[in-house]
């Protein structure tokens, strides 16, 4: 579940159907680059208890923004509300602390987020 609200809207609860497609633990790598849509699920199966997080803070982009059209080809974009965790949490400009920082090192050939993944994984029952 993730909810919605701005200034000029209502509360508005957005909740998944249907049973979890599996009871295994779900890791989710992210970093500075994982933004919108990607932190909301991210924040989702967090707050949940569904998925360890690793990797580095996220970007922070938790706005709701609409576009209205104006005519003549133009249009307005309006940010209309902001984007709420389960348990509450306003992720804009703040993003999205992982469970286990890992930060990647580019000169290396080695994938430091997955391998910390991998032995996560290896460790569950």
């Amino acid at each position: 579940m993730t909810s919605t609200k701005g200034l000029h809207s209502p509360l508005e609860e957005l909740k998944a159907n249907g049973p979890a497609a599996t009871g295994k633990t779900l890791v989710l790598l992210v970093n500075g680059y994982s933004a919108s849509a990607s932190e909301i699920v991210t924040g989702a199966l967090k707050d949940r208890g569904r998925a360890e997080v690793i990797g580095t803070r996220t970007f922070g982009k938790g706005l709701v923004q609409s576009i209205v059209p104006l005519g003549n080809n133009a249009s307005l974009k309006l940010t209309t509300a902001v984007y709420y965790t389960p348990n509450g949490t306003n992720i804009n400009e703040k993003g999205i602390t992982p469970d286990i920082v890992v930060t990647e090192k580019p000169k290396t050939k080695k994938d430091e987020q997955l391998q910390a993944a991998l032995r996560y994984l290896a460790r569950q029952p």
